[in-house]
Formats: C-alpha cells, structure tokens, sequence
C-alpha cells in the first residue's frame, strides 16, 4: 500500500495525520487515525464530508485507491454508553484540575480545597471543589485562623480561582466545543 498525500507529503506523515470523524448528526465526535478512516469508509461505515476546501490523502493498494478526507461522517449509530457524571472524588476532581493548582498553577503537593469552606456551609459539590498545593490551602485557611475555628473564603483571603469550577462534561460535548472553537479560529 503507498500513500501520498493531496499536499504533497510523504507516506509517514500521512499515516501520522487525523480524520474528525461526526455522529449521523453532525456532531463532531473525535479524532481518529488516517488507517481506522480508511476501515469505515471502506465498511461503508462511515462516508466523507467536505467541510473544507483542503483535500485528504489518496492511499493506493495493489487493487484500490482512496481518497480520505479530513472530516468523516458515520452511517450506523453505535450503542454509545450512558454517560454519567463521575462521583465526585479526589481522583476525579484531579482529573478535572488537570493536576494543577486552581490559585497558582503550581503541580505539586496538591490536595482538594473546599472554595466555600463546610463550616461556612459550603457542600462537597463539583461547584464547590477546586485542586490547591498546600501552600496556597494553607493561605486561603489561613492555619493560624483555624485555631478559632474560622476557615476564610476566597473574598476575605484576597485569592482568585484560575477557572470556575464546574461538573465535568460528556467527552464528545467536550471535543465538540473545542473542534468548534478551532474551525472558527481558521475562519478568521
């Protein structure tokens, strides 16, 4: 099998390029390798879709020669899983954070920070959960206020959240909203 590219590159980077593949839909899904592209479409899976005037790749066997394009649309819907939103825990609210400090953006001795602390009568919520390293914990609870039982919101110990927390977000939702933002940004 040789492939070349409608751009002009070699066969390597070809192979190490992406196909976005849609729902039946219209909803962008994910990204997939050129190889699991050429399978659907070959399955009669998947067909193409030209959303932009840039070409694919044309990949030619002893007996075939395709043309894959850039963006793929599934024809059969898949038995997708419910999604639900995971449990809110420390592996789960880390994930979310992507293990960095939401004050600092420091990765180191992370723990989890109340935004609203409990005895305030803040709730263990996705909304009210954010990763901290200690230093910054320590600074918004100030240790030495805790003696009298009074743990500070992000107001009184003059701090700021680098992102609101929130519930994480289907996976495809997630790749939607940025494939979005991404194809707008080419647009200008």
């Amino acid at each position: 099998m040789t492939i070349s590219s409608m751009r002009g590159a070699n066969a390597m980077q070809v192979l190490e390029q992406s196909v976005v593949v849609f729902s039946q839909n219209y909803l962008p899904l994910c990204r997939i390798n050129i190889k699991r592209a050429i399978v659907l479409l070959l399955t009669d899976k998947a067909q193409p879709l030209g959303f932009t005037t840039e070409g694919g790749w044309r990949v030619h066997s002893p007996s075939l020669v395709i043309d894959v394009p850039k963006h793929i649309r599934l024809t059969v819907t898949s038995n997708e899983r419910m999604w639900k939103v995971p449990p809110v825990n420390r592996r789960e609210v880390l994930r979310r954070d992507h293990h960095t400090c939401q004050y600092c953006g420091g990765g180191k001795h992370l723990t989890l920070d109340h935004v609203m602390p409990r005895s305030r009568g803040g709730s263990h919520t996705w909304d009210n959960l954010v990763t901290a390293c200690e230093k910054c914990n320590s600074r918004k609870g100030d240790v030495w206020r805790q003696a009298a039982s009074r743990l500070r919101t992000l107001f009184e110990a003059g701090m700021q959240l680098r992102t609101k927390p929130k519930a994480p977000i289907h996976p495809a939702i997630s790749f939607a909203e940025q494939f979005w933002i991404d194809m707008q940004g080419s647009l200008e």
